[in-house]
């Protein structure tokens, strides 16, 4: 009895077949029983016999999924699919059901010496995992550049190492939530090795200048999660019932939310389509910015696109092998769904694009229709869960006169462009929460933080006054590239500022960057440039009135939120007997990730009716969650509280065991373990922190909302331009019934 029935699925575009299918399949065959893949015994157990090897047919999936191939090619990257399968098969017969998490590690670490990315392999290879690796590494490499090998080497890595992950949870019966879930799954489930194989196979790389760009990231991270998420549909009953696998979307909708097998995959289904829905979008308005602010030449321009063309192959030829492989539960298929559940034969791809068009409508419409400005009165906001408290610096007082006095003289209190006054600076009360972030700073260092503070949460009431307003975008990048020019990394030459978001930024930066090391310097800058380049993706979204998926939702959250610019802060404390490469981990990755999360949820609860009513905002959890699910508020509090929950508790997971394990590896030194434990406090601290002083603010009181620097004007961000009067007249009328915006 299968445990749920599938779903309608998105499938915008027709699969295709690669012609050279059966030589693939020939070619594939041989090259396992080259390998020891088949037939053949590995530790007492044979992984795959021959009628398994045939049923699962992965020269079929690659046949439909790179369907332009050469027949050359095609072989190629048919045995590099078929090494990947059979390492996620080996490894859960050695290791996953036995929970052998030393062996494990072993493994995989042997695994790293056949994929260098400069010079030849000197390992041999003793199982068949390492042979498959071996061969196809030296048959694939030498054609591609050195950007691709490392992008290649990692992604692979990334696939091998998060296999660890997956076997520590079972070891520990833990189920992720969502968010780490989406995270993980990424790595685990290999699409972005996936998407690096689609380059070699359409035989056209992305361009270095442009790889490790947001449109390039978005449409990479938007093809895994489609891939995995549908995967776990397909698979569900085969991971969770018959081989105890925790790592299943379904399954961890299911738990986060409460509810039936059956809703958890139709949630699932509707985050496989909202994910496609953003591939689509970052194709066609973000993408072709990109290729024109690079200068990318013809040749460059027809590459991007036929990656692209070549992540959508993958998508939909990936679906119709799902439909047929016997590796996965694909006989309940819904009319729509591909060939074995709708219309089948020449001529009827078209019928079913156009069912699944019909049927994710709604969907997709709904982001794009909100109204602005409804009248949503205070959020009831919920017991929040914060195991961690904190103390509050002595030096409070004294901050609390120089943010006014540091403010006044950058010119953030002018008239002109009004966004603050005195009374909204001292209301709004930045060194709470600097005291509380940062309880044991001197008092420079405690202004410092203010000024840290005080300047990003300016830049982000400027950008939509000053932008906003007036949807001009262009002037919004010139004045983001301006401020990288206020950040040098190896000089100290800068321009002139000409106003108070550059003087501030200016100030800041050399109190702040002058001490560092160049490379920490340069990390430092990226923070920052991440958070003003958010502040376009805000920008942008709003000026389509587009609400976000809610993937791209939290991971963008991060960054406009500036997390990795106040954690950057807290890195300064902890000193330089932490090893640089300990915070590029996944366990420290995972704690900064799961502590920027609560705060930036946090944040969402307390600010909904500042956001949405006064601002006309689309940009808040709660309202992305109502739009996701079509549900009321009340119920988004809920799941949001919830998914805040989550994360703490991951935060507190890692803090208790992945750090000390993560030390274990490193060997690190007891001087470095009290470095990593005195970061995790600063975090916690963090945390509290930013509690605190959204409870002591009152820069989310409706009262402080209804007060505006500039006489006669609505709140910052408010309609303004033509066609809006009648918007600026319901505003004044809700906000205190006398026709006085400004009180």
């Amino acid at each position: 009895m299968v445990p749920f029935e599938l779903p309608e699925f998105y499938v915008p575009h027709p699969a295709r077949l690669n012609p050279n299918l059966e030589r693939a399949r020939e070619h594939s065959k041989a090259w396992a029983y080259e390998m020891d893949m088949v037939d053949a015994s590995q530790n007492g157990a044979v992984i795959w016999y021959e009628c398994d090897f045939d049923a699962h047919d992965y020269a079929l999936l690659c046949a439909y999924t790179h369907p332009d191939a050469t027949g050359p090619d095609l072989d190629l990257v048919t045995d590099w699919y078929v090494w990947v399968f059979y390492f996620d098969d080996h490894f859960l017969e050695l290791y996953k059901r036995t929970h052998d998490l030393t062996g494990a590690q072993e493994y995989i670490d042997r695994l790293r010496e056949f994929m260098p990315t400069d010079g030849a392999i000197t390992q041999t290879p003793t199982n068949p995992v390492e042979r498959g690796l071996a061969d196809l590494w030296t048959r694939t490499v030498p054609a591609r550049s050195a950007d691709w090998r490392c992008r290649f080497a990692a992604s692979t890595g990334n696939l091998l190492d998060e296999s660890l992950w997956e076997l520590s949870n079972i070891n520990e019966n833990r189920i992720a939530d969502p968010v780490e879930y989406i995270e993980m799954r990424r790595k685990v489930g290999g699409a972005p090795w996936s998407a690096n194989l689609i380059e070699h196979a359409v035989a056209a790389e992305v361009p270095a200048e442009i790889a490790a760009t947001r449109p390039m990231q978005v449409l990479r991270d938007t093809f895994a999660d489609g891939v995995h998420l549908r995967n776990d549909l397909f698979s569900y009953q085969r991971e969770v019932e018959e081989e105890g696998e925790l790592s299943n979307g379904v399954l961890v909708f299911e738990r986060f939310l409460g509810c039936g097998t059956q809703e958890a995959a139709d949630i699932v289904n509707n985050l496989l389509t909202s994910r496609l829905h953003q591939f689509e979008h970052t194709t066609f308005t973000e993408l072709p910015p990109l290729v024109e602010e690079h200068g990318l030449d013809v040749a460059a321009r027809a590459a991007v696109m036929a990656y692209v063309k070549g992540l959508q192959d993958w998508q939909s030829g990936g679906h119709e092998w799902h439909l047929r492989s016997s590796r996965y539960m694909n006989g309940g298929a819904k009319a729509g769904t591909g060939a074995l559940g709708g219309p089948t034969g020449l001529g009827t791809a078209g019928a079913r694009i156009g069912s699944a068009l019909v049927s994710t409508a709604p969907q997709r419409l709904r982001s794009f229709t909100h109204i602005p400005y409804q009248v949503v009165g205070r959020l009831q906001r919920p017991d929040f869960y914060m195991p961690y408290s904190t103390r509050c610096s002595p030096h409070l007082s004294a901050a609390r006169r120089h943010i006014v006095e540091w403010a006044g003289q950058i010119g953030m209190l002018d008239p002109v462009p009004g966004i603050w006054d005195e009374h909204k600076l001292r209301a709004y009360d930045f060194p709470l929460c600097s005291a509380g972030i940062h309880p044991d700073a001197t008092a420079d260092q405690l202004n410092l933080t203010t000024g840290w503070l005080t300047w990003g949460t300016y830049g982000d009431d400027y950008y939509p006054v000053i932008f906003g307003r007036t949807g001009d975008l262009a002037a919004a990048k010139a004045c983001t590239r301006r401020l990288s020019e206020f950040m040098p990394v190896e000089s100290a030459v800068i321009p002139v500022p000409v106003n108070a978001l550059e003087r501030g930024l200016a100030d800041l930066w050399s109190r702040t960057a002058g001490p560092m090391a160049v490379s920490a310097r340069r990390m430092f800058r990226g923070a920052i440039e991440d958070m003003t380049g958010s502040w376009l993706w805000e920008l942008a979204n709003q000026r389509q009135n587009r609400i976000p998926d809610p993937i791209d939702y939290i991971e963008m959250r991060r960054k406009t939120f500036g997390s990795d610019l106040t954690m950057s802060l807290c890195r300064l404390a902890a000193g330089p007997t932490v090893p640089p490469a300990i915070y590029q981990t996944r366990p420290m990755r995972a704690l900064e990730h799961a502590a920027a999360d609560y705060a930036c949820l946090l944040n969402d609860v307390f600010s909904y009716q500042k956001e949405i009513q006064f601002e006309g905002e689309i940009h808040n959890c709660v309202l992305v969650v109502q739009n996701f699910f079509d549900c009321d508020r009340e119920r988004a509090v809920g799941v949001v509280n919830d998914l805040m929950t989550s994360r703490m508790r991951q935060f507190e997971h890692v803090v208790a065991i992945e750090l000390p394990a993560l030390c274990d590896s490193f060997n690190l030194d007891a001087d470095a373990r009290g470095a990593v434990r005195g970061y995790a406090e600063e975090l916690q601290n963090w945390l509290a922190g930013i509690l605190r002083w959204h409870q002591g603010t009152r820069r989310y009181e409706e009262a402080e909302l209804r007060h505006h620097p500039a006489a006669g004007t609505p709140p910052f961000g408010g309609p303004t331009g033509r066609g809006i009067s009648a918007a600026h007249r319901g505003w004044i009328r809700s906000s205190d019934g006398l026709g006085v915006a400004n009180r």
